[in-house]
């Protein structure tokens, strides 16, 4: 059976007790997988962003100066871990000498790693791997993408308004790209299912000087330490990252 194929039949419903207990323990392996990949990886900046974008193409390259700029104030980039945005971003931590990670995911097409990662896991499930990439975050920034990305942004702030994780920077960028996102937004405010204040969770910007100082202000309030938090433990055949 196709991982597809798989996961459709784990999402129809009640199956076999058997059935459900194997994908609870498949699901408890992606996340230890995810946990011991990126136990060292250090405070991240997730960067959100669609899998098409060739090289050439302008959101491709402010991905890749956002992913540099965030690399040089000590964070390590993480993604997604595919092509397009997701490289972009990877590939400008890489640019300057910064730490570069990605959180795959098994698709029959688009997703596959790319080559500017200093280390990376691939996981089955959406759900693992969101919670992953925001699990090692302390700061997301949206770039223009599809449903993916859609979803990878509102997962962070309900789980932010809703008080699950701190009120951690979101930057949604590209102005002109997200109008009518932003439209939306505005009109669930005005219709009074979501608060006033809960536009203040995110800064909608096209400069990306204004990117990187809010999410270097925001930060600071949680007294963010960048040294490592914990050493290796040898029993658990764990090594400590030489970046």
């Amino acid at each position: 059976m196709t991982n597809s194929a798989e996961e459709i039949q784990f999402l129809d419903g009640p199956q076999s007790r058997l059935q459900d207990f194997k994908v609870t323990i498949r699901t408890v392996l992606d996340f230890i997988k995810g946990f011991r990949t990126l136990h060292f990886a250090g405070p991240c900046v997730t960067i959100f962003g669609s899998a098409r974008f060739p090289e050439t193409h302008p959101h491709y390259q402010k991905a890749r100066e956002i992913g540099a700029r965030i690399a040089k104030l000590g964070f390590t980039v993480m993604t997604g871990g595919g092509p397009g945005i997701m490289e972009a971003a990877n590939r400008g931590a890489k640019d300057v000498g910064g730490r570069s990670v990605g959180c795959n995911i098994e698709l029959p097409f688009e997703q596959h790693e790319n080559p500017y990662l200093d280390k990376w896991v691939t996981i089955k499930y959406f759900f693992v791997r969101k919670t992953l990439l925001i699990k090692y975050s302390y700061a997301f920034v949206v770039m223009p993408g599809g449903f993916g990305t859609m979803d990878e942004l509102f997962e962070a702030l309900t789980l932010i308004q809703c008080k699950k994780i701190k009120n951690f920077p979101i930057v949604i960028f590209d102005k002109p790209f997200h109008e009518s996102l932003i439209k939306y937004i505005e009109d669930m405010k005005h219709t009074g299912t979501i608060s006033p204040e809960d536009l203040d969770l995110m800064l909608v910007t096209d400069d990306v000087d204004a990117c990187i100082n809010h999410i270097k202000k925001s930060i600071e309030q949680f007294g963010l330490q960048y040294e490592k938090r914990f050493k290796p433990l040898g029993w658990l055949f764990e090594r400590e990252d030489k970046n």
